[in-house]
């Protein structure tokens, strides 16, 4: 009997081109996109709201289980930005997905580089991880998804039908991420981002719960060279290949 849903985990690094790739691959494929990484950065921003030290492992944990956390696709048409609010916005504004705390959308908010950093330090915690693991699996089920992280391949999603492992040179990631910080109007230097994604996959790689890795049956691809509709492509039809084969 053929597999219902089709399930696309994506790891790598900060700055390899993960949630752009992965957006659009849901968009060609018709799958939900989920940002595992929002999540992080969503405890990052109840900490700093609630004036909670991003080391303080439990009273984070109270405050995720005491919120109500959604992501879905940016809608088309304009919207009210949360409950209280008078305004109509729209959320084709060039977010990958909208985040929703307790009805109010902060998916700006949570894209600050005090909250990334902060995210990167909430995300070694075990207890913030076990709790988000297990909101990002029950989003998972029962549908066809892209989800992109750290741990997605092994931990979130480990019988996922398609597994990726997207890197690239950390001084290629550097300058990707000084264009971001440049089209929001951020002043930054390319030396100082170089060490600072230098000390998150450090970080990442080295902490003691869930690390980034490469597991062995994953598809590694290097977008160092590759344009981004290259590597969509790929992917796309690779996962229409193997859902023509799973479904003889």
């Amino acid at each position: 009997m053929a597999k219902k849903f089709f399930h696309i985990a994506i790891d790598g690094p900060v700055a390899a081109g993960k949630g752009t790739v992965s957006k659009l691959v849901a968009q060609r494929l018709g799958f939900l996109y989920v940002d595992t990484g929002a999540m992080y950065r969503v405890a990052a921003y109840l900490a700093q709201q609630n004036q909670v030290a991003y080391t303080e492992e439990q009273k984070i944990v109270d405050l995720i289980k005491s919120s109500k956390i959604e992501m879905r696709t940016p809608l088309a048409d304009p919207v009210k930005p949360s409950q209280k609010s008078k305004s109509i916005v729209s959320e084709q504004d060039g977010r990958l997905i909208t985040v929703l705390l307790n009805g109010e959308d902060i998916s700006w908010k949570i894209r600050t580089e005090e909250i990334s950093q902060g995210a990167s330090k909430v995300s070694v915690l075990p207890k913030v991880r076990k709790i988000l693991v297990e909101k990002q699996q029950k989003i998972a089920h029962g549908q066809n998804v892209v989800m992109e992280g750290r741990d997605i391949t092994y931990r979130v999603l480990p019988k996922a039908d398609l597994k990726i492992f997207l890197t690239a040179d950390v001084r290629e990631r550097a300058k990707r991420r000084l264009l971001q910080l440049q089209l929001k109007g951020l002043d930054a230097s390319l030396q100082e981002i170089l060490q600072e994604i230098k000390e998150r996959d450090t970080r990442d790689m080295n902490r003691k719960t869930d690390p980034l890795k490469i597991v062995p049956e994953a598809w590694k691809l290097d977008t160092t060279q590759l344009a981004i509709e290259k590597v969509v492509g790929k992917i796309v039809d690779k996962t229409k290949k193997m859902k023509t084969h799973n479904q003889k």
